[in-house]
């Protein structure tokens, strides 16, 4: 979610602001899947968006206490702290990666104030040169107490969260692998009960399937591609759909797969493109510092 990431850093004091979060506890959901849950004193202030809510995560450098970051400036519209973070060395600066709020708790009675975020766990996949990254790194070895920053919504109605159907959508049609399994889940959960949807979920493993929590009338089919699967576009394009006034489609994942069903839906079953919504979180053979450099066209 670059794209998103870099919206985000543009704009930290509108809707936006950094909170300072510790590792509270790590929970393996599945062979690729790792959830790392934090706490921290000014989450109160944080109000997430749900649906595909995105965020900044701030993460320190092997041997270093806390990620190095340059202070806010207030009255900044985030350009001039942008400019003062990329100033800092490569080798100091924090790393900036791209997530999706998998979960909030707030219980002022018993004082918790909980965030969740999902990491894809990469070792068994050679084409992705992210794998094993920093983040994935990072989150392997995250223990309670480990120090982040986040560059989180301070408002629930944010430039971050990207789906946003027509108030008058009959029918979403969704596709996400992996790395957007949080934010598609994050969307089913929001969907009210008078929508329908066809939600295609493509992850490595069979144990890499999640619950789905939802009261809309939805059709799940899971792509384990351990299991060969046929591909995201044979099997939305072999799909029977119904004949929907205002269809609507949400996509997240791997960039040239999004843009591929993209092309589908828009030429052969004829969807508007501006109810089209299409999110690459990554790109087969690129880091996401790679995919950031490239022109949003590319």
């Amino acid at each position: 979610m670059t794209a998103t990431a870099e919206a985000t850093a543009a704009t930290p004091y509108r809707m936006f602001d950094f909170f300072d979060l510790q590792v509270v506890r790590t929970r393996r959901l599945g062979p690729s899947l790792l959830r790392v849950t934090f706490t921290g004193p000014t989450l109160a202030d944080f109000h997430g968006g749900g649906r595909d809510q995105s965020l900044s995560l701030f993460l320190p450098h092997p041997g270093q206490d806390a990620p190095v970051l340059p202070a806010p400036v207030p009255g900044d519209d985030g350009r001039a702290w942008h400019a003062a973070y990329r100033a800092i060395p490569d080798d100091e600066r924090a790393v900036m990666r791209s997530y999706t709020l998998s979960g909030q708790r707030r219980d002022a009675e018993q004082g918790i104030e909980e965030v969740d975020i999902d990491f894809v766990l990469h070792n068994d996949d050679a084409e992705n040169t992210a794998a094993a990254g920093p983040a994935c790194r990072w989150a392997q070895a995250a223990r309670a107490g480990d120090k982040v920053v986040v560059l989180g919504p301070a408002a629930a109605d944010n430039t971050a969260v990207r789906c946003q159907p027509p108030q008058d959508f009959d029918h979403i049609l969704m596709w996400g692998d992996e790395t957007a399994l949080p934010a598609a889940l994050g969307v089913l959960a929001w969907l009210p009960k008078s929508a329908s949807a066809h939600v295609w979920l493509e992850v490595p493993h069979r144990a890499d399937i999640q619950p789905v929590v939802t009261e809309a009338d939805v059709t799940v089919t899971w792509l384990v591609r351990d299991e060969d699967a046929p591909s995201a576009l044979d099997s939305v394009r072999a799909a029977q759909l119904p004949d929907a006034v205002q269809p609507y489609a949400w996509l997240a994942g791997e960039s040239g797969t999004m843009k591929e069903l993209r092309r589908h839906l828009v030429r052969e079953r004829g969807y508007d493109k501006r109810a089209v919504t299409f999110v690459g979180y990554w790109k087969r053979g690129l880091s996401e510092d790679a995919l950031r450099e490239q022109p949003a066209d590319a």
